[in-house]
């Protein structure tokens, strides 16, 4: 009982500090139009900034996804957290325009250290029998961190002094908080390899996936896709558009679009495989749907919707889509195809924003939102489609 408790303990901890990293890759999000009016420049580089996280963890994931498993979780995660503290010092120091490409490539890099390192690690540190209940500590550490980046930020940009410094004085200190945990924590990599042993990670689909990896790839990278758009332009959107200049309102927006993804996660397990995708990728048609009405119409509460139902339809959609393709893989190229998988998803953060982005000076912000809506819709239909068609197939 005394070895159950301190496992659920040290799982807990490792999952805050999980939550606290992910906190900080989404922290600018409300923060976006204060720097557009302090230092001058267009949606197009909100986008371009945004998307820059996105290569950074493109980078990691290829380059050394797979580094824990030969040199050790917590020197991984400590390495992650020192790219979490970097990037919020290049955001305090914050000038120009190149500390802020520099603090996003950082937070990339932060994410892509831990994206892999902290799941498993959580799942590590649980006590015997406890898979089920650390895969939940582990995706609401990922997404909840997610969604509290811009909740927090928000609120201290409307009530507090110093909003485009207070927030990352706050996460730099919570960072400097999770080292010290994580020092204290055990290492659950028992032999461990020189980091010379570590190599990039080619993409890979072997046969057996292929089928299952086209609608659940297309499923990801929209879902992504969607909250990419969510969390460069949906503050810009409400000020302009909506008069909603309340910088808690926007983070609390874009914070719902995360919670209800965490909660879409979860329901996988109920739900089951099968139904998850075809269902996650009818939530996300909703989705774009909803912001589609809310961009055309000016109205608040659909953005609203679209975050929770289109939140949900990516939790659903991409949680089923890491199971299928997981469980389609071949056991010793398993972690090759999920990785090649997250390469496609976080492609969907980087791509399609910008292009919104390029779109938005020749046709405005709401335009371009309605193109992006209408391609998105076009993938995911046609995922639905052959998922309808082809059901993910389940083992017993």
């Amino acid at each position: 009982m005394d070895g159950d408790h301190r496992g659920w303990r040290e799982c807990s901890l490792s999952g805050a500090v999980f939550a606290v990293c992910m906190a900080g890759t989404t922290l600018p999000t409300p923060l976006y139009p204060l720097y557009q009016e302090k230092f001058g420049f267009s949606e197009l580089t909100v986008t371009v900034v945004y998307a820059v996280y996105a290569f950074g963890v493109i980078g990691v994931l290829l380059l050394v996804g797979n580094a824990s498993d030969a040199v050790g979780r917590r020197v991984v995660l400590m390495w992650g957290l020192g790219c979490a503290a970097a990037s919020a010092v290049c955001f305090l120091c914050a000038t120009g325009l190149g500390w802020l490409y520099a603090g996003r490539l950082l937070s990339g890099l932060s994410a892509g250290l831990f994206t892999g390192a902290a799941t498993a690690y959580v799942m590590e540190l649980a006590p015997p029998g406890g898979a089920s209940r650390a895969t939940f500590v582990a995706t609401a550490a990922n997404m909840g961190g997610l969604g509290c980046g811009p909740l927090l930020a928000g609120v201290l940009a409307q009530y507090a002094a110093w909003p485009l410094y207070l927030p990352f004085a706050v996460h730099l200190a919570l960072v400097a908080g999770c080292a010290a945990v994580l020092l204290r924590l055990p290492e659950t990599v028992r032999e461990r390899l020189p980091l010379s042993t570590v190599r990039p990670q080619r993409p890979a689909l072997p046969a057996s996936v292929r089928a299952v990896f086209g609608p659940a790839a297309i499923a990801s990278f929209v879902g992504f896709a969607l909250f990419g758009v969510f969390t460069s332009v949906s503050p810009a959107f409400l000020a302009e558009s909506l008069d909603v200049d309340n910088h808690a309102v926007s983070g609390l927006v874009v914070a719902l679009a995360f919670f209800a993804s965490t909660a879409g996660q979860l329901a996988v397990g109920p739900v089951g495989v099968r139904r998850s995708l075809p269902l996650g990728c009818a939530g996300l048609l909703a989705g774009l749907a909803l912001l589609a009405g809310a961009l055309h119409w000016d109205l608040m509460s659909p953005v609203v919707l679209s975050a929770l139902v289109g939140g949900c339809g990516q939790g659903l959609a991409f949680r089923g889509a890491l199971a299928a393709v997981a469980e389609a893989s071949p056991a010793d190229r398993r972690a090759a195809v999920i990785s090649t998988l997250f390469v496609v998803a976080y492609g969907g953060i980087s791509v399609p924003v910008i292009g919104v982005g390029l779109l938005t000076g020749p046709i405005g912000l709401e335009n371009a939102g309605l193109v992006f809506i209408a391609c998105m819709t076009v993938l995911v239909s046609g995922a639905a489609a052959y998922l309808l068609r082809r059901p993910v197939p389940v083992r017993t």
